[in-house]
């Protein structure tokens, strides 16, 4: 938690976004002047019943949400601050069942890195499905998005006793809650995450008949879809009284929310958020852009009566922040996370180790979802040090080829805005500028995504005017410029044969 000395305040009308992520839930409080002015954290169970298989629990998810805005919002209110609106980002592809009748969950949520529907989606790309889902989506045939996790719910009749069933993403279910649940709690989506389920039209911004008919998805038991930018309901009394009667203004999942949250306003402008994955994404403009081999393609957001929709240009990889996490827990090659580049820095270069980290598959560019991950050319010359400077060259490596295969989509970029946890490591950055050749910029605020959410939220009651309002108020505190490329072009060379036997 943060705070500020109450002698020197001046009352202000603030934003709060809640960041309900793959790891953690968090809540930020946003000034007139995009300033984090309180924050609050809660990190999440993760549960793997089997290999592949990772889940969440909603009931957890929803009450962390509520902890931490309750949280932010008695320290901003000691202020005598005044909460104008709440935004929500989430984790997208996060599936949950729940039932609006009794209010619980049918299942623990199946998340977005949980491989257990590969069988399912290689039977449909046998079929012939690919071409027009892709078409008609934007998205390839994955374990990683929500249709095939939803029919795995189905099939195992998870649903079969509810009362008022619902299939839905991390947002809708946040809302519905917070919004006063089984006492008429509101239930709708919006296009950036239910552009994320492989059952919403690209064209139409609307639940497809044909994509619900392949992959055995009733609509009936989805959410209403509204733009990003709407008035989707208030904060319920009952839920979280601190806030009361707030309305929530905005939603968009998390990857979008940050590209908002760096101001990626205009075409062309393209981040890297390195969390528990990576994932870049470029702002495609206001038409459907191109198939691009390799990327996906999205929603960036609705901006309802503010705006036209918005589409990006996206490349996935499913594990950046989590390879680190299991070098601390596991391998014990370091004791906490901020240790990592010290350790790396202590040689300079891998030694020919190459770190492959495909815990759950490999995403873009190369979508092999029965990849796994590797460390290989071991030799009794490589020691931590090596380990750890290979695996931060594995996450530069990841978003080079993602980046190269932005190449052939038209877009000219010309930077790279950095956020995220592991984005603070200077050596990530100076290796990502080089081996893309492009600048790296690092956002001031690493949590792009909770000021994306807040932003839209403020943006959606006026509290700011318009969209240049808040790309003058976005600010970086470090360029990398590319150097000398290579050594590090090497590095990536083996490293791609190191995908390759992977």
């Amino acid at each position: 938690m943060t705070s500020t000395s109450l002698a020197s305040l001046t009352v202000m009308d603030l934003v709060l976004a809640l960041d309900a992520g793959t790891t953690g839930v968090r809540a930020v409080a946003f000034s007139p002047a995009t300033d984090v002015i309180a924050t609050a954290y809660r990190e999440l169970t993760q549960y793997f019943p089997e290999p592949g298989e990772i889940e969440h629990d909603a009931a957890e998810i929803a009450a962390l949400s509520v902890q931490t805005l309750a949280e932010v919002a008695r320290e901003v209110h000691a202020r005598g601050d005044h909460v104008v609106a709440v935004g929500i980002a989430n984790q997208r592809e996060t599936t949950v069942a729940f039932d609006r009748e009794r209010g619980t969950p049918l299942h623990r949520a199946l998340v977005w890195q949980d491989r257990r529907t590969a069988p399912q989606c290689d039977t449909l790309r046998l079929a012939g499905h690919e071409a027009r889902v892709r078409a008609t989506t934007g998205l390839v045939i994955d374990p990683y998005f929500s249709a095939t996790k939803m029919a795995w719910l189905l099939e195992r009749g998870v649903l079969d006793e509810a009362l008022a069933p619902t299939l839905a993403t991390i947002d809708t279910w946040l809302l519905w809650w917070l919004s006063g649940n089984v006492e008429g709690g509101t239930l709708a989506t919006e296009p950036s995450n239910a552009a994320r389920t492989l059952l919403m039209d690209l064209n139409t911004l609307d639940w497809s008949v044909a994509m619900a008919t392949t992959f055995g998805v009733p609509l009936g038991l989805l959410a209403p879809i509204r733009p990003s930018a709407s008035n989707f309901g208030f904060i319920d009394r009952a839920v979280l009284p601190e806030l009361a009667g707030v309305p929530v203004t905005a939603m968009l999942g998390d990857q979008q929310a940050a590209l908002f949250g760096q101001a990626g306003f205009s075409t062309g402008v393209v981040k890297a958020t390195y969390g528990t994955g990576a994932f870049v994404m470029a702002n495609a403009g206001t038409s459907i852009p191109d198939v691009v081999e390799g990327l996906l393609t999205t929603v960036a957001w609705d901006l309802g009566a503010f705006g036209p929709a918005t589409y990006a240009l996206e490349g996935s990889a499913f594990v950046a922040g989590a390879a680190i996490q299991w070098l601390r827990d596991e391998l014990h090659v370091i004791a906490a996370s901020s240790e990592l580049e010290a350790l790396a820095r202590r040689v300079e270069d891998s030694a020919g180790v190459q770190v492959v980290p495909a815990f759950t598959g490999l995403g873009s560019p190369f979508w092999r979802s029965d990849a796994r991950g590797s460390i290989v050319g071991l030799s009794q010359a490589a020691g931590r040090a090596h380990i750890a400077r290979a695996l931060v060259e594995a996450l530069a490596h990841q978003v080079r080829a993602m980046i190269d295969a932005f190449a052939s989509s038209g877009l000219v970029l010309r930077e790279l805005r950095a956020d995220g946890g592991a984005a603070s490591m200077d050596l990530l950055l100076e290796l990502q500028a080089t081996g893309c050749r492009l600048p790296v910029v690092r956002s001031a605020s690493l949590e792009a995504t909770a000021r994306g959410a807040g932003t839209l939220a403020g943006l959606s009651v006026g509290l700011w005017p318009s969209l240049e309002s808040l790309e003058d108020r976005w600010r970086s505190n470090r360029r990398f410029e590319p150097s000398e490329p290579s050594a590090v072009d090497n590095a990536y060379r083996s490293w791609i044969r190191a995908v390759e036997r992977a």
